[in-house]
């Protein structure tokens, strides 16, 4: 059930029906959600009754007529559904479902063979997904808390001449351009593997006004040292997708400017294998075996981290990189957050 109500999340995302609910002050029937969202009237009714009895949306007068019931998005479900940079925005979940459905059929050939699915494999809804799952948080608190929190980092970021950012693993760039703008002197790269993330990070700069200071470009960590030097270098909820973590540090290292250093977060899972686990822990697993490992093991050789990434895994990564780490004290309910320095 809960799955099926993530998909019908997703239908509704992906066609702008919240959108239009959220912008119709007197709610919609149907047939006005039909005319504004530009669907069939038949799957407006369907989906608008779906949501009702899910509980996502009011219904005015259930026992009107099929096209007359006029139907609302409460305030309160507004950030949850519709509200791309709230904190509280979780329909990004319903598209990472149907992207893992989309590649389903490759995952368990790659299961039977012990390969790997690609991550392009995973399709525009996943992709799309994990960028706007991520953005409320790239967007709000990293340049809101996370980064004010490393005091010198933050003051260096203020101070002239202008600071270079690079992130690494950008995919859509919001980090990167929450960034250029909470910081109006810094210069930021955004690095990426995926050609259709790096293109929609491009034109989320264009169309920001940001792209004279944030520039988007697929490049391999490990090939970073010509671009740089940097002051920061961001690896953020990505590092344990990386194949080869180890020489995407060490490429990062060689691209530190002086006193520079690499603010990696990821996931906040325990420290030790405990079965069973905590939420957090079980949701980490859950993308591992659907997503996060198949990725990795498309190369070879690979590290084969999985989503549960340790912290002693992630000292040890640094460590052989030739850095030292330090656990930034920031509270959230997901991520750890690692400082890292030329050892």
């Amino acid at each position: 059930m809960d799955a099926l109500e993530l998909l019908s999340i997703h239908v509704g995302s992906t066609l702008g029906l919240y959108d239009a609910l959220v912008a119709a002050d007197n709610g919609l029937t149907p047939p006005e959600l039909a005319e504004r969202a530009g669907i069939g009237g038949r799957y407006a009714r369907e989906w608008l009754e779906q949501q009702a009895v899910a509980g996502l949306i009011d219904v005015d007068d259930a026992a009107a007529a099929e096209d007359e019931r006029r139907y609302r998005l409460p305030a309160e479900h507004v950030p949850v559904l519709a509200d791309r940079e709230h904190l509280a925005y979780v329909a990004p979940f319903g598209s990472l479902l149907a992207g893992v459905g989309q590649a389903l059929p490759l995952l368990l050939d790659a299961y039977r063979s012990g390969g790997g699915v690609p991550y392009a494999d995973y399709g525009a809804a996943f992709r799309g997904g994990q960028g706007a799952i991520n953005r409320p948080a790239f967007t709000q608190e990293l340049p809101g808390s996370w980064l004010p929190t490393l005091v010198d980092i933050h003051e260096r970021l203020l101070a002239e001449p202008a600071a270079r950012v690079a992130e690494i693993g950008c995919g859509q760039g919001w980090a990167a351009l929450a960034i250029a703008r909470a910081y109006p002197s810094a210069r930021v790269d955004g690095f990426d593997l995926d050609e259709p993330s790096i293109e929609e990070a491009g034109a989320a700069a264009r169309e920001a006004g940001l792209d004279a200071r944030v520039r988007f470009e697929v490049r391999d960590a490990i090939d970073l040292e010509s671009v740089g030097p940097y002051d920061l270098i961001l690896i953020l909820e990505a590092l344990h997708d990386f194949a080869r973590p180890v020489e995407a540090l060490a490429g990062a290292k060689a691209a530190l400017a002086p006193g520079g250093s690499i603010l990696v977060v990821d996931e906040k899972v325990a420290d030790v294998f405990t079965a069973p686990g905590d939420e957090v822990e079980r949701v980490m697993y859950g993308w591992s075996v659907l997503h996060c490992l198949p990725t990795q093991l498309v190369e070879t050789p690979t590290a084969a981290t999985g989503t549960v990434m340790r912290a002693d895994t992630m000292r040890r990564y640094a460590a052989d990189a030739g850095l030292e780490t330090e656990v930034v004290p920031i509270e959230n309910d997901f991520f750890r957050f690692y400082r890292l320095r030329s050892a």
